[in-house]
């Protein structure tokens, strides 16, 4: 009695082997891997493990380049001696433009750094961040399954400029949208007080962040009310108001002048976006009011559909949560199932140990002739799984990014200029808004190609900058006819 025992026991190990190795030791689950969007939660970890080793690798191998880590020491320097004056804290680059968010950051950054010295230190926490923000971003791109897993491995893998700018750069960029992706987080997991202050802790360090408000304003207001949406508004300023109150309390009009400088004109020997332009046109006043307006005018024409998004997706919203409690009775009634098959097999297990010797006699002979007459293994019998039932709730996040990314992708394309750092501004939700529209795979992978090319191009060209403005315009295109013929 006890081999067949021990028989049994090594038939079900190696049955459940053969099992897992039939489902996952396989070319079709290889391929879902890399095809399957709703596979993606799994091939983060791969993502992230990997980038890890390769940002690593990058720190050791590729020398460190100084931009603008030594001007950040500098005016964060000033204010740690007690100045409190925006008008006299500057670096090597000029002066300071940003919001008091930024000095605090980069003020622990210079502690921690040993006042500014220790580069290395400084990459390797940029490295964290970097992967703290790829998080981020796959686990909004795993609830929507919008995009296939292997685009994100191309994309991610293959950007030298977005690993240039967080660790062989430093600039602030990062810092700032590693707050945006947090917000957005938030705000898909309902948690809008959290959501609403990481999202000015986005706007603390750089302003930036604000060319998102006029979706998420829209988004408050669809899925909370006016009076809610207005509790929002003053959770943003509250936090503003609190991190800049150093500055406000003592020289108000020097912190808003020099951090929220939205008149602030750029130097044309940086740009990416406008080589094309000679000088005199790039810094007129009226090139500037009509990209202004450019901006303005879409950001009209896609409120409507972008309304309708959100709109359909607060209602999915309630409806999830008017189902909670029946799926949460069909998991209660599986749960029983499953006790009650254990309490099944318990029970036969104590019947197999209460057997006459008779019974075990009749056993151990019918082993026997099992072996004997036996020619090969046993049959592999399977428990008929049991019927699933789910509806995936979390792809109405694609209701909700669309229009989100969208709004910051049409400040990007309508931006004054555009430097090598701001690539980190829509880098991670290119692959969304190429994938929300209708172009062929090839035509889809060739914007993305073009655009990588067009900002890893030092320094930019009439050729590259014009590139660059094709591809926006066409992406742009093809997500306003989808969206419009839609609604």
């Amino acid at each position: 009695m006890g081999k067949v025992r021990q028989n049994a026991s090594q038939g079900g190990k190696s049955n459940k082997v053969m099992q897992f190795l039939r489902k996952y030791a396989t070319i079709t689950f290889a391929k879902s891997l890399l095809f399957e969007p709703s596979r993606l939660p799994v091939v983060t970890w791969a993502i992230l493990l990997a980038e890890l080793l390769l940002n690593v690798a990058v720190v050791l191998r590729v020398p460190y380049t100084e931009i603008d880590w030594v001007a950040y020491m500098q005016e964060c320097e000033g204010f740690l001696n007690g100045t409190l004056n925006y008008a006299m804290l500057r670096g090597d680059t000029g002066p300071l433009v940003y919001p008091a968010g930024f000095v605090y950051i980069y003020s622990v950054l210079y502690f921690l750094t040993n006042y500014g010295k220790n580069i290395q230190l400084a990459q390797y926490i940029f490295i964290g961040i970097y992967l703290m923000q790829m998080f981020l971003v796959l686990r909004i791109y795993s609830k929507s399954q919008k995009v296939p897993p292997y685009v994100l491995l191309i994309t991610t893998f293959t950007s030298y400029r977005i690993h240039s700018i967080y660790v062989l750069r430093l600039f602030n960029d990062p810092a700032a949208i590693i707050f945006l992706y947090a917000a957005l987080n938030c705000f898909l997991d309902n948690k809008w007080n959290l959501g609403s202050i990481f999202l000015s802790l986005g706007v603390s360090v750089k302003m930036n962040i604000l060319l998102f408000a006029p979706a998420i304003l829209l988004f408050y207001i669809t899925n909370l009310g006016y009076v809610k949406t207005m509790l929002q508004l003053a959770i943003c300023a509250g936090v503003q108001l609190l991190l800049g109150a150093p500055f406000l309390l003592t020289y108000p009009l020097e912190y808003i002048k020099g951090s929220f400088d939205l008149g602030r004109v750029f130097e044309h020997k940086w740009t990416v976006n406008y080589r094309f332009l000679s000088e005199e046109v790039f810094i007129s006043r009226n090139f500037h009011i009509g990209l202004l307006l450019g901006h303005a005018i879409f950001l009209l024409v896609l409120s409507r559909p972008a309304f309708r998004y959100f709109q359909n997706y607060c209602r999915l919203r309630q409806l999830q949560l008017q189902l909670m409690p029946k799926n949460a009775e069909v998991d209660s009634q599986k749960r029983q199932k499953q006790r009650r098959r254990k309490q099944v097999q318990a029970g036969s297990q104590e019947n197999e140990e209460k057997l006459s010797p008779d019974q075990e006699k009749f056993l151990s002979a019918f082993e026997k002739g099992l072996k004997m007459n036996s020619t090969g293994p046993p049959p592999v019998v399977e428990e008929p799984s049991e019927e699933k039932y789910s509806i995936h709730f979390d792809r109405c996040t694609q209701l909700a990014i669309l229009p989100i990314f969208l709004c910051n992708f049409i400040g990007i394309v309508f931006s004054r200029s555009l430097h090598y750092q701001f690539y980190v501004w829509y880098f991670h939700s290119l692959p969304y808004l190429v994938w929300c529209t209708d172009f062929r795979t090839s035509v889809k992978f060739l914007l993305l190609a073009v655009i990588e090319f067009t900002w890893n191009t030092y320094p930019s060209t009439n050729f590259s900058s014009l590139l660059l403005h094709m591809c926006h315009v066409a992406i742009l295109s093809g997500i306003s006819r989808k969206l419009l013929t839609k609604h």
